[in-house]
């Protein structure tokens, strides 16, 4: 009797979705939030704990979050076209997010964006808001791996270890002519522990050196770069290629160099810690909101007041002379308009 191979089993495709009334859900968005509101809560935590005002994190996720989400579809697209730009392609699917495909490196791109601004309008310095951020963007992207192995995507070259990933010979990313019960490198696992790994990792040098001023972020960058490159290499989908790289190994290796480069001159060029997340120094307190609420107070009285204000009788502003029909200032009248014609 041969036993069969250990091996990781996909989830029936079946799983994918689940309806409710009228609603369609699909797990794979599901998790993505999940993660996004397991890193807003951390990243909340951490801000507030660097000075700044509880949950000012809403007014930066909310633009970051529709940024990334565009950048990490587009990148996807871009780097993907022969998956969406076909004879008898449906157009639609470009935007069907649900189905997977969606590049995280788009995603950094995109949310950056979106994260900079948002922190100039609040006040606070970008790279400080992304210092705070980067475990927590660690654990939502390990979060979202799950969501791949739902959609039975992002798995790498055949393999016969235990770990192999079960994947339908069906499935468009298997390449053709391989044996039926191939199994696959899940990659997707991989990087979900990489990932997990690189948040430790982030938490101890953050205890051990106390990195601040970007080099917290800089330091995410270095790690999943490294990390994404290995696993992009050994994938089987389909991607573009540039400069003889798969595009996400190209993208990987320009998140390491910009990385390294923003550590070597945040490094050299902060020397001093960084106290607060705020552009002018200052630190968030209670007495601070309590001034912002008297403040708002005041000027919701000064408003009423202003609107109060006793309107002049007309019988006193009236310019005719009460004992007579003559308005008074009548006899000035001349003077006045040859004063009026000579301006005109």
């Amino acid at each position: 009797m041969t036993l069969a191979p250990a091996s990781i089993p996909s989830p029936p495709i079946e799983w994918s979705s689940f309806t409710v009334g009228p609603f369609t859900f699909h797990v794979y968005a599901l998790i993505i939030v999940v993660g996004m509101i397991v890193a807003m809560i951390w990243t909340n935590r951490r801000m507030v704990a660097r000075g700044a005002e509880p949950w000012v994190v809403i007014d930066i996720v909310i633009p970051t979050v529709i940024l990334g989400l565009l950048g990490a579809r587009l990148y996807h697209v871009f780097t993907h076209p022969a998956d969406y730009f076909y004879e008898g392609a449906e157009w639609w699917r470009v935007f069907a997010i649900w189905e997977g495909g969606n590049a995280i490196i788009g995603a950094l791109i995109g949310g950056a964006i979106g994260a900079y601004f948002a922190c100039r309008f609040k006040g606070i310095r970008f790279l400080s808001f992304a210092d705070a951020l980067a475990p927590g963007l660690l654990l939502a992207q390990a979060i979202g791996r799950l969501g791949n192995w739902f959609n039975h995507e992002l798995f790498g070259w055949p393999t016969d270890l235990p770990w192999g990933l079960e994947i339908l010979s069906t499935n468009p990313a298997v390449p053709e002519g391989l044996p039926a019960g191939t199994l696959f490198h899940p990659t997707f696992l991989y990087e979900l522990l990489w990932n997990l790994l690189g948040v430790a990792v982030i938490l101890i040098l953050e205890r051990m050196f106390r990195m601040r001023w970007g080099k917290t972020i800089a330091v995410y960058l270095i790690w999943y770069g490294l990390g994404r490159m290995a696993i992009e290499s050994i994938r089987v989908d389909y991607s573009e290629v540039i400069l003889g790289m798969r595009s996400n190994v190209f993208g990987a290796l320009v998140m390491v160099v910009i990385g390294v480069v923003l550590f070597i001159v945040q490094t050299r060029k902060h020397k001093e810690p960084e106290l607060s997340v705020y552009g002018d120094g200052h630190v968030w307190t209670e007495t601070e909101a309590e001034d912002d609420k008297q403040k708002s107070v005041e000027s919701k009285a000064d408003a009423d007041e202003d609107s109060t204000d006793e309107v002049p009788n007309d019988e006193e502003s009236s310019d005719e002379d009460p004992k007579g029909d003559t308005p008074a200032g009548a006899d000035d009248a001349p003077e006045q308009a040859s004063a009026t014609k000579a301006t005109d």
